[in-house]
């Protein structure tokens, strides 16, 4: 739990509207310190170092001093800082894992004796059920309530676990489906920028911080609030009240300059400063932006550039708290106390963005983007760093069409798909569909089309899913919801949908063309996410868009046309209609907004925190686990013992190339019948319409080990040619599941290792990535680099993330399907991080390998065989020390 303020505190006090507060006085312990004001730091990296101030004793001590002004000189430190945030934000599928583990710990806690309640939510923690809902239905005025309906007779089982859960750990409030998406109910109602230390009195001003077992809560830094993602099993930590131990990091300033065309918007910029940061490189680093173009960007224009940081690398894109933020709090009907208290707060502890071109503030590294250069794009067909401007997007598209392309591109009979046709057109996800700015460029757009007399293609399947109650609000405001119904796009519910893969069937006809043969495909979503496959089974290619390019592309049907000279679509007369006739005035967009949005749509859906309707009502229980026996499990993680001290004739269960992500690795996708998982719940009497999705069973240990590694694009290169799901068992070179050849491995005593090339583990911060590679008895991960959640998961889960030294990899160390592996582990003991790798029984190191382990939490988490053994191994060591005689 936070320590209360004592008069050892270095704290100072301030008042507001009367209101008195205390604060640590970050300007006065950096001046003791010898360092500079706080104007001197990013904001980002000050939130930080309250933190730090706040869990010690107010002051910096020497070792601290000479970290910070190494860090001012541009040189590395390894400075610990405590962080401990202020809430935790979850959502279902990654959260309800959260709660199994927490579950599951509580229970171990009993049987030895414990307090149940050592294991308990000790930060205020919020769930959203957000990613429940799938595109059943749409395109029709009812499908809202029949996908509401499908969803609460799909889950019956999953809500059931969370109203124990809610009954059970106090701290814990649940907000039911159809609330919105989380990360924007967070922007809106749950973030204060600035809040106070409970139990404080006077209270105790900090700033405000979340963590999230979902890689978007990089959101909320659009509003000046620090946050990020973090897998469930870290989540957990957090939940608990632990602190986390960071390493001072580095800070990528981006200075913006001008302002936008008028053409371009919030997800243009977004996907261009994608590309650019991840060609710069921020993996595992701060962003931060500053410059006068910044402000020219609305809060939700910065929330939406906010949200995508996970795609660039970085850990979060900060946004300082300035006008604009307090604009934005008034604008979503924050108190005018809570108003004062954020700009009182912020400017005396010098988190208020520094303005001017005289600002001193000081970057690791300084990036300059001319807001002026964004153009309307896309990205695709798989990756969100793929940028497009929306003039080359035909030509890649053609280019990737089979050979006979005229053929291929000639008219389908019926509502058959042509090769690059648009089948699904998908508003959707926390990125934009809750930037008034977006949503309303897309409703004009949609009530242009409508007077043309036009429609969208027959072939595509059309949804809309907004982030937020409220937009559906001031789009039947503004009288534009209607053009948009029109066009197909009905509200299909309040929630992620197509973005994580929810997108329902496809049409009739065109789901039969696609399975009578191999049509490439595309589908149109304003997400932020487009990896193969992971939009729907049956489509490889995805393009993340705009609202407003979606509702485009829907009208014009295919990839195939440039739309940026190329008629998309023709009106009753047989006159051609181009993008730019369809395309509202910026300040006709500015224009709607200012008329629709009013801060009482807010205070409406607002005034009382949202009552968690499917999760209130049931009594604690002894034991969750017989409330939903196919979707949660006793996890065994608490069973498991550490790996070896070190790793001696180990096998290559499967190597990849780069970028493999967390959805090739632990799908989220629906589960087939035919499928590993599928027929594993056709043995526990699961019907084939019953066997829902991986997402939705995350909570099940066994059915999520039955998909690791399934995505049909996640293809193991020890095999020729490389497939997916399936591996070779050596020495017999038996052709096997990835799950059966484990467990042979496992029965032989074999230890396992998987081999990968750059930025293994990209993407979502689903930990079931990690779990599963436990599961499978992966003793280590060799790769080129990591992702930065996905490494912390693998520690946390008693498995070692090894990179391979700079210029090598497995092929230049000739890491084959039958190498048998030893690696060296003794140097850890001593903390020492360079480790060598021996191949088959040779005497010499074939290489030097490098432990990504950067705290010594991590070690120690790794050492206990994962977090939830280390944590109950610290609660006993606790309870013993605190129950022997004095």
């Amino acid at each position: 739990m936070p320590p209360t303020p004592t008069p050892s505190h270095h704290v100072a006090s301030f008042d507001v509207e009367g209101s008195r507060y205390a604060c640590v006085d970050l300007r006065g312990a950096l001046a003791a310190a010898g360092l500079p004001a706080p104007e001197t730091f990013p904001a980002s990296l000050l939130v930080l170092l309250e933190g730090l101030l706040r869990e010690s004793d107010g002051r910096f001590d020497d070792t601290a001093a000479r970290a910070l002004q190494a860090w001012l000189r541009g040189e590395a430190s390894s400075l610990a800082l405590p962080w401990r945030p202020a809430r935790v934000l979850l959502q279902d599928y990654t959260g309800i894992p959260v709660l199994v583990d927490l579950a599951a710990l509580r229970e171990a806690a009993q049987a030895h004796g414990l307090a149940p309640d050592a294991f308990g939510c000790h930060v205020q923690t919020d769930l959203v059920i957000d990613h429940s809902l799938s595109v059943d239905h749409a395109g029709h005025p009812s499908a809202a309530a029949a996908n509401a309906a499908v969803e609460q007779s799909r889950n019956a089982q999953r809500f059931g676990f969370l109203r124990w859960a809610q009954a059970s750990f106090p701290g814990l409030r649940v907000f039911p489906s159809g609330s919105g998406i989380c990360h924007q109910i967070n922007m809106e109602f749950l973030a204060s920028v600035v809040c106070t230390e409970p139990g404080s009195s006077p209270p105790l001003a900090r700033p405000d911080s979340v963590l999230g077992a979902d890689s978007h809560t990089t959101t909320i830094n659009g509003l000046g609030v620090l946050g990020w993602g973090v897998g469930g099993i870290e989540a957990l930590a957090a939940v608990l009240g632990r602190t986390q131990a960071l390493t001072l990091p580095e800070v990528v300033g981006v200075r913006l300059l001008n302002r936008l065309p008028a053409q371009a918007g919030a997800t243009d910029l977004v996907l261009s400063l994608t590309e650019r940061l991840r060609l710069h490189g921020v993996v595992g680093r701060f962003v931060e932006f500053c410059g006068p173009g910044l402000s020219t960007l609305s809060a939700a224009d910065r929330a939406t550039v906010a949200n995508m940081a996970p795609e660039s690398g970085a850990t979060c894109a900060f946004f300082p708290v300035d006008e604009e933020t307090l604009g934005y709090l008034r604008q979503t009907a924050r108190s005018a106390h809570q108003v004062a208290l954020v700009e009182t707060y912020c400017r005396r502890q010098g988190l208020w963005r520094a303005d001017g071109e005289a600002a001193a503030t000081r970057y690791s590294t300084l990036v300059e983007f001319d807001l002026a250069q964004v153009e309307p794009c896309v990205a695709g067909p798989s990756r969100p760093e793929q940028r497009l401007a929306l003039s080359r997007v035909a030509e890649v598209v053609r280019a990737g069409l089979p050979a006979a392309t005229a053929q291929a591109l000639a008219p389908a009979p019926g509502l058959a798909p042509r090769p690059g046709d648009v089948v699904l057109a998908a508003i959707t996800s926390c990125t934009n569909t809750a930037n008034p700015h977006s949503m309303v460029a897309a409703g004009l757009l949609a009530r242009n089309a409508t007077r043309l007399g036009l429609r969208t293609r027959p072939w595509v399947k059309t949804s809309f899913a907004p982030g937020s109650r409220v937009v559906a609000d001031y789009l039947a405001r503004a009288g534009l919801q209607e053009h948009l119904d029109a066009l197909g796009f009905d509200i299909v519910g309040f929630g992620c949908t197509t973005c994580i893969g929810n997108a329902g069937p496809l049409l009739p006809e065109v789901d039969a063309a696609l399975r009578a043969g191999a049509i490439p495909v595309a589908a149109l979503l304003s997400g932020n996410r487009n990896f193969a496959y992971r939009v729907h089974a049956q489509v490889q290619s995805n393009f993340l868009a705009s609202p407003a390019l979606v509702v485009a592309y829907a009208l014009a049907g295919t990839t195939c046309l440039d739309l940026s000279r190329e008629p998309l679509a023709h009106d009753a007369q047989g006159r051609p209609v181009f993008l730019s006739q369809l395309w509202p005035p910026r300040d006709e967009i500015d224009a709607v907004v200012r008329e629709a949005l009013r801060p009482a749509l807010f205070a409406a859906r607002y005034g009382a925190p949202a009552g968690p309707a499917q999760a209130a009502g049931a009594p604690p229980q002894p034991t969750p686990w017989e409330l939903a026996p196919t979707y949660v499990a006793r996890p065994p993680l608490l069973d498991l013992a550490p790996f070896a001290a070190s790793i001696r004739g180990a096998r290559i269960l499967a190597a990849y190339g780069d970028g493999l992500t967390t959805d090739q690795i632990s799908p989220a996708a629906p589960i087939q019948p035919l499928s590993l998982a599928g027929r594993f719940l056709a043995r526990h009497g699961i019907a084939e319409g019953d066997l829902h999705s991986f997402g939705a069973r995350r909570g099940h240990w066994q059915v999520m080990l039955q998909g690791a590694f399934s995505n049909p694009s996640a293809r193991n290169e020890l095999l020729e040619p490389a497939q997916a799901g399936l591996t070779l068992h050596q020495p017999d070179a038996l052709r096997l599941s990835i799950q059966e050849a484990a467990a042979r491995y496992g029965r032989e005593g074999v230890p396992l290792i998987i081999v990968a090339g750059r930025s293994y583990g990209v993407g979502s911060s689903r930990d079931d990535a990690a779990k599963s590679t436990r599961y499978l008895g992966v003793q280590a991960v060799l790769a080129q680099s990591y992702e930065r959640i996905h490494r912390a998961n693998l520690l946390a889960l008693g498995v070692l993330p090894l990179r391979f030294e700079q210029g090598q990899d497995r092929n230049t160390l000739g890491l084959r399907a039958t190498s048998l592996v030893d690696i060296d582990l003794e140097p850890l003991a001593r903390d020492e991080l360079r480790v060598p790798l021996y191949l088959d029984g040779g005497e010499h190191p074939a290489a030097t390998l490098h432990a990504c382990i950067e705290t010594p939490e991590e070690m120690a988490y790794w050492r206990a065989g994962g977090l939830l053994p280390y944590l109950l191994k610290q609660a006993r060591e606790q309870a013993a020390h605190q129950a022997a005689p004095s």
